[in-house]
C-alpha cells in the first residue's frame, strides 16, 4: 500500500498512471480477482495436510499426495511432517484450540475418542463423501465402528497396521514347522508355540523368536494387548472409576511374554531396532512386529512370510490401530474446501493399493477385495487380521504414541527382564491408571 500513498495528492503522468495500473492488477490478480470473464473460483486452493509419517511410509504418502494433486488441478494439497507420538498430537491439539488448525491432519484411530468430546475435530459427513463414491460398507466392519463416537463419524481410516508375526520360511522348513502350504504349522497354546519357537532355534543357533521391547511401552504393549484379549476378555476405562480389567488373563499374559526370554527362545533384553536386526540377518525364525516392517525386511532380501499372532488363548485376536483422516476444527468454515478435502480424502482412498505395499491394510474394501492386493504376499496371508483387530480401550489418555503406553513400560519392563512379579507389575500399572481415571480430559 505504499506504492499507493505516494502517488496520492500528485499530479500523475503517463507513465506513472500505467505503473499504478499495473501494480493494482497485479494484487487483484494475486487476489484471485479477474476482469471480464474471470472468476474468482478460479484460484487454486491451498489445503494444508498434518500427518506423523516418516521413513518409507512417509514416502509413499507423498506420492499419493502428489497424484491427488495431479489429477485435482482446483487445489494442492500442502504436507507438513511432524513427529510420532505426543509432540504431533499436543501440536494438533494447540493448533486447533488456537484457531490456526490445518484442514485435514492423520490421527490414529485410537486417540480419536480423546478429541472428539471437546470440540477439536469436526464430525464427517457422509453424503459429501458418497458423492465420490465412499460409503459405510466402503470399509469393513471393525474398522468402520471405530470411526464414531456418539453417532457421529469422527474418523475416516486410510488402514489398518496391525501386529503380527513375520517368519523365515527357510528356517521354518529346515525345523519342520512349515506346512504344505508355505504357511506355519498351526499352534493353539504357550506351549505348543514356545515348542516351534526353540525348534527353530536349533536352525538358527542363535534364537527362535526375535521381538524387542526395551524402553518402548508402544512395542510392550501391543504385544500384551493382542495376548490378553485373546483371552476373550474385555478391558473398559471409564471416566470417574476404577479400571475394569480380567487380573488373571493379565497376570498370564505378562507371564508368557516373561518366559519367552530365556536366551534360547528369544534375546533376553534387546530394544526395538536390535530385534528387527537380528530377524533380518537370519539369526532368528520369527519376529512380532507391526506390518509396517515389511519393507525393511523384503529390502534384506529375506525369505519372509507372515501371518497373524496364533490364537495361544482361544480367542483369534491382534492388537492393531488404524492411519485415519480427521477434520480439525476450523475458525472460519470453507465449504468450497472443505469439499476438496473430502474429494482429496476420497482419491487417496482409491488409490491406496500402494499404502498396501508399504505393508499397511487398505480401510477401503474396493482395494482388499482386488485382484491386485491379492497377488500381494505376504500382505494377503495376514488380510484376515482385519477381521479380528481390537484397538485400545477407549478414553482421553490411551492409544498409540500416548503416554498411558509409557506408564505400561514403566510397570512391566522389569516384569519382563525377570525382575519383577507380573502380579506385582499388573497392580502397579492398574494403580497408575486409576489415577488417570480420576482426572478430567484435558483438551
Amino acid at each position: 500500500m505504499k506504492q499507493f500513498d505516494s502517488l496520492a495528492g500528485k499530479h500523475l503522468n503517463r507513465r506513472q498512471l500505467l505503473a499504478g495500473s499495473a501494480v493494482l492488477g497485479g494484487m487483484l490478480a494475486a487476489a484471485g480477482l479477474t476482469g471480464c470473464g474471470g472468476s474468482a473460483n478460479a484460484a487454486v486452493q491451498d489445503i494444508a495436510f498434518w500427518h506423523l509419517l516418516s521413513g518409507g511410509d512417509g514416502i509413499k504418502m507423498q506420492a499419493m499426495i502428489s497424484k491427488a494433486n495431479q489429477g485435482n488441478p482446483g487445489f494442492t494439497v500442502h504436507p507438513t511432517v511432524l513427529a510420532w507420538g505426543p509432540p504431533y498430537y499436543t501440536k494438533l491439539a494447540m493448533a486447533s484450540a488456537g484457531g490456526r488448525p490445518p484442514e485435514l491432519a492423520i490421527m490414529h484411530a485410537s486417540r480419536v475418542p480423546g478429541y472428539a468430546p471437546g470440540g477439536l475435530i469436526d464430525p464427517w459427513d457422509m453424503s459429501l463423501l458418497a458423492e465420490h463414491g465412499v460409503t459405510p460398507e466402503s470399509f469393513a466392519p471393525r474398522i468402520w465402528d471405530k470411526s464414531q463416537q456418539n453417532g457421529q463419524v469422527f474418523s475416516i481410516a486410510l488402514d489398518s497396521h496391525p501386529f503380527v508375526m513375520f517368519f523365515n520360511t527357510d528356517v521354518a522348513a529346515k525345523a519342520g514347522v512349515l506346512s504344505a502350504n508355505g504357511q506355519l504349522q498351526g499352534v493353539s497354546s504357550p506351549r505348543e508355540f514356545l515348542g516351534m519357537a526353540r525348534e527353530m532355534q536349533k536352525v538358527t543357533k542363535a534364537h527362535g523368536l526375535s521381538f524387542g521391547y526395551l524402553g518402548s511401552g508402544s512395542q510392550m504393549w501391543r504385544l500384551f494387548y493382542t495376548l490378553y484379549k485373546q483371552h476373550g476378555v474385555d478391558m473398559e476405562l471409564t471416566p470417574g472409576q476404577p479400571m475394569q480389567a480380567d487380573r488373571d488373563a493379565a497376570v498370564e499374559s505378562l507371564e508368557f511374554m516373561a518366559s519367552l526370554f530365556d536366551d534360547t527362545v528369544a534375546a533376553k533384553s534387546g530394544d526395538i531396532s536390535t530385534g528387527i536386526a537380528e530377524f533380518a540377518r537370519g539369526s532368528s525364525g520369527m519376529l512380532f512386529s507391526g506390518v509396517w516392517e515389511l519393507p525393511t525386511l523384503k529390502k534384506a532380501g529375506l525369505p519372509v512370510d507372515a501371518a497373524t499372532i496364533p490364537p495361544l488363548y482361544g480367542t483369534p485376536a491382534s492388537y492393531a490401530d488404524s492411519h485415519s483422516f480427521v477434520l480439525p476444527r476450523q475458525l472460519n468454515d470453507d465449504d468450497e474446501k472443505r469439499r476438496s478435502v473430502y474429494k482429496f480424502v476420497s482419491d487417496v482412498l482409491k488409490g491406496s493399493l500402494s499404502w498396501a505395499e508399504a505393508g499397511h491394510i487398505p480401510a477401503y474394501q474396493p482395494i482388499v477385495k482386488s485382484q491386485a492386493y491379492r497377488e500381494l504376499t505376504p500382505q494377503i496371508h495376514y488380510a484376515n487380521a482385519a477381521d479380528i483387530i481390537t484397538y485400545d480401550p477407549e478414553s482421553w489418555f490411551s492409544g498409540s504414541g500416548s503416554d498411558w503406553q509409557t506408564y505400561f513400560a514403566e510397570n512391566v519392563q522389569n516384569v519382563l527382564l525377570g525382575r519383577d512379579k507380573a502380579a506385582d507389575g499388573w497392580d502397579a500399572f492398574v494403580r497408575r491408571t486409576n489415577t488417570l481415571l480420576f482426572r478430567p480430559n484435558p483438551v
